[in-house]
């Protein structure tokens, strides 16, 4: 069995003490294979939060596959022009689409991000097309992970201005490739819903924000567990949330899905 960590909004700059300690014990205890940080890993872009972010992640004690946030770009236009990504580069490398492959996974990052939109996310042809060559060379073994920031669905109408412009072309491409998971965060809410009318069966797995004080109302501080068991050919996604009355994380449900292994012509 492998075990992912999938993790976001860290919004470092608004990070809360406690939480970030519980959440390095939770890693510690759980030991993943590896850990995603899908996006908004600083609140500003500064220098200091990249800093913090860092350190803490090497904290961690895992390998680690990163892609930034809409926040991770500075508000100076100067640098949004010129070099967006210089500081998330110098805190994370320089490959802001990183690939992680291993015997029973194959994550694939996503930047998008856009230096001239202030939020709002989009994924491209060209992006669309790379991501759907990495899934196509994967195994039957491999729980197969495509990572994005903004959502590529939603489940709350007040959040479709959020979803993620070129999300149907990706939906469709990706899934004939092969995708099982979607990765996310951006909207500080946890969710994983399926995705219909594609030719295989897809979820979307949200998470909230992992230890910022910008939590939604009623929504606390969470992070998402995955564990993927190929022989069963199923992902059973962990939410767990910040419990302040124990300063610990703990597991508030639990979805268990079904991986298909043939792509199906969703006609049929």
């Amino acid at each position: 069995m492998t075990l992912l960590l999938h993790i976001s909004d860290t919004h470092f700059g608004t990070e809360q003490a406690p939480v970030v300690e519980a959440l390095v014990d939770l890693a510690r205890a759980q030991a993943p294979d590896l850990v995603v940080l899908s996006g908004d890993n600083t609140q500003r872009g500064r220098k200091d939060q990249f800093r913090a972010a860092r350190a803490w992640v090497d904290r961690l004690g895992a390998p680690v596959l990163a892609i930034p946030g809409n926040h991770d770009i500075p508000l100076s236009l100067w640098q949004r022009l010129v070099q967006p990504y210089a500081r998330y580069s110098a805190a994370f490398g320089a490959d802001l689409q990183p690939v992680f492959a291993s015997t029973e996974l194959l994550v694939v990052g996503v930047n998008t991000t856009r230096p001239y939109r202030h939020t709002d996310g989009a994924v491209s042809a060209a992006q669309i097309d790379r991501v759907g060559q990495w899934l196509m060379g994967a195994t039957p073994a491999q729980l197969r992970v495509v990572v994005v920031h903004q959502p590529m669905e939603v489940v709350r109408a007040r959040d479709v201005r959020d979803r993620l412009h070129g999300h149907a072309a990706a939906q469709r491409a990706w899934a004939s490739s092969g995708a099982d998971l979607v990765l996310g965060g951006h909207i500080h809410l946890p969710y994983v819903a399926p995705l219909a009318g594609l030719a295989r069966a897809m979820w979307v797995v949200q998470a909230g924000t992992a230890v910022s004080s910008r939590v939604r109302s009623g929504v606390p501080n969470s992070v998402n567990l995955l564990r993927w068991s190929p022989l069963e050919a199923r992902c059973a996604v962990e939410q767990w949330d910040y419990a302040a009355a124990s300063a610990a994380f703990l597991c508030a449900k639990t979805c268990s899905l079904h991986v298909e292994r043939e792509v199906k012509d969703h006609a049929e």
